[in-house]
């Protein structure tokens, strides 16, 4: 931990001064464009990607870069999801996924998650994904099931009223990215920008 101490000295000592004006207007105004949802994977950093600065990203970041599909009921992905597209009117949402991801690993190779029980029931929300890329003929393709989980999730996010009407009233764009750790190359996928 001591190096969390330093670097939060670093930010403040090198960063925080030439940052302030920009931390001063985000102190009262929080307007980012773009909710990003990504893996949990510490690998994974939206803003490094992006390279973007504080305030330009709302960020979610769950295993597997899940979206669970709406239900009635209250849970923080579907709260984040309608707070970005309702209340700060985001223009573009992307689900990330990426390489060598831990999740769609276990999923892709039937890995016994019995001793993480939370794990493997969150999981289920990518049964979807498992089915396309079976039917695909890719059963057991890490990277195959990482491709079809983002638009499985993208599929999923379409459920959401608040993403559904700002679809159907052309006020967002939904868009489907894979980060290849190892090289740093986003693969974009085709966008959505209609309901299906």
């Amino acid at each position: 931990m001591p190096h969390f101490a330093e670097g939060i000295a670093r930010f403040q000592r090198e960063v925080f001064p030439a940052k302030s004006g920009l931390f001063a207007r985000l102190a009262s105004d929080h307007r980012p464009g773009t909710l990003f949802i990504s893996c949990s994977d510490a690998r994974v950093v939206p803003e490094l990607i992006t390279q973007t600065d504080p305030g330009e990203l709302f960020v979610v970041r769950t295993a597997g870069n899940l979206v669970p599909a709406h239900a009635p009921g209250t849970d923080g992905v579907a709260a984040a999801v309608e707070y970005a597209v309702t209340v700060l009117g985001v223009r573009d949402v992307i689900v990330c996924g990426h390489s060598a991801c831990g999740a769609m690993t276990a999923l892709a190779e039937g890995h016994d998650l019995s001793g993480a029980p939370a794990v493997a029931g969150w999981l289920r929300h990518a049964d979807a994904s498992l089915a396309r890329t079976a039917a695909a003929g890719r059963a057991g393709d890490v990277a195959a099931l990482v491709r079809e989980n983002v638009a499985a999730q993208l599929a999923n996010l379409a459920t959401h009223p608040s993403v559904a009407r700002a679809l159907a009233e052309g006020d967002i764009r939904l868009h489907g990215w894979v980060f290849d750790i190892a090289d740093g190359t986003v693969e974009d996928l085709a966008p959505l920008t209609r309901a299906a």
